[in-house]
Formats: structure tokens, sequence, C-alpha cells
């Protein structure tokens, strides 16, 4: 059982469910269910045990972990996760560690990945993954700082950021 863990549909028709917590360990674990036989298998693990971060399917169809909290604390690796040979790589790591945030998937291709909760608190601040380069740049920051949030993508190509949890 994991709770705070992430579910990626798959171009294969199959979803990937990555990481969470049991509420006494973090879970690097990574299993793929498959709707059409209704059966879960494990895949490969993740390099990094992880809860309350980001999975995005990318335009490459690769899936894309960033951030979230570990038995460090917050952390700041990303992971990407290759449906093809169903293995873990490390790609460059988040400039802000943070847990709770969002990401969107960009026309682009690129990800935008804001707020969420840092070491000191909510945070406002934004990156951009590009998955060419496997690098994140930090952008402009929100208005406000926040964590459990919701993002999404507007047909003007604008996100809204809307709600979640702001500063005490």
């Amino acid at each position: 059982p994991r709770s705070l863990h992430t579910l990626t549909l798959l171009p294969t028709g199959k979803v990937l469910a990555c990481g969470g917590t049991n509420n006494v360990t973090y879970c690097s674990a990574s299993e793929l269910y498959d709707p059409a036989a209704d059966t879960w298998t494990y895949t490969a693990s993740m390099a990094n045990a992880r809860y309350s971060h980001t999975a995005t399917l990318l335009s490459g169809g690769k899936v894309l972990v960033a951030g979230g909290g570990g038995s460090g604390g917050v952390i700041t690796n990303s992971e990407l996760y290759d449906v093809a040979t169903e293995a873990w790589t490390d790609t460059g790591p988040l400039n802000t560690a943070r847990q709770f945030p969002t990401a969107t998937l960009l026309p682009n291709g690129k990800v935008l990945v804001t707020g969420g909760l840092a070491g000191s608190g909510s945070s406002a601040s934004v990156e951009l993954y590009d998955p060419a380069a496997g690098t994140w740049i930090t952008t402009n920051s929100m208005l406000n700082a926040r964590y459990l949030h919701t993002a999404t993508l507007l047909p003007s190509g604008k996100i809204l950021v809307a709600g979640g949890i702001g500063p005490a």
C-alpha cells in the first residue's frame, strides 16, 4: 500500500505507479498496472525513494519524475523512466528542492514546475525542464508562494495556477 505516489498513463495503455509512502517508509518501487489484464507487475525501482513528487509523460514517451520528499527531507533529484526499456536514469536536478509542486507539459515539450513546499516553507519559485538538454532553468516566480495547488495549461498557452496553501 502507498499514498502520496503518482500514477501516469503510458502510451502503451498501462499505468505507471511510482514512489509514495506507507506512513512508515518512503518508497522507490514502481509498478505497472495493465487494465486489459487487470494485473499489477513490478518494474525497475527509482534510484531515490520519494513521495509528494511530480510525474509527467514527456512528448518522447519517457516519464519525468521530479522532487518530492524523502528520508533526507525535501529533494532536488529528477529521474526519467523509459517506457521501452522499463529502466530509470538520472537527469538534471531541480534548482530548488520541493515537494507538492505541480508539473505541466508545455506544447514545446518542456515541463513547467511551479511552487511546492521547500525546506523553509511554501515556494513561489518556478522552473522549466528541457528534455533535450536534461536541465532545469529557473524562470520568473509566481506572485504568491503555494503548494498543493493546481496548474492547468490553457488554450492560449498560459498556465493557470490556482488555490493551494500559501505562507503561514
